[in-house]
């Protein structure tokens, strides 16, 4: 498992863009579930899918 695949981590699913930012809420062994914003929550196996690590969007003042 990717070590930044902790809760609360922001990232995004290469093979569906479209559903945009997620945030890890869980991760067990190579199972983890990740809340997206346009997909909501999906359980992922890092066996068959490389997360990406994402930032937080910036936001201006």
């Amino acid at each position: 498992m990717q070590p930044f695949l902790q809760p609360g981590a922001l990232v995004r699913h290469p093979g569906q863009p479209d559903w945009g930012l997620g945030q890890v809420q869980s991760a067990i062994g190579t199972r983890v579930t990740v809340n997206f914003e346009h997909a909501g929550k999906r359980t992922i196996d890092t066996v068959h899918v490389a997360l990406e690590h994402a930032e937080p969007p910036e936001t201006g003042s």
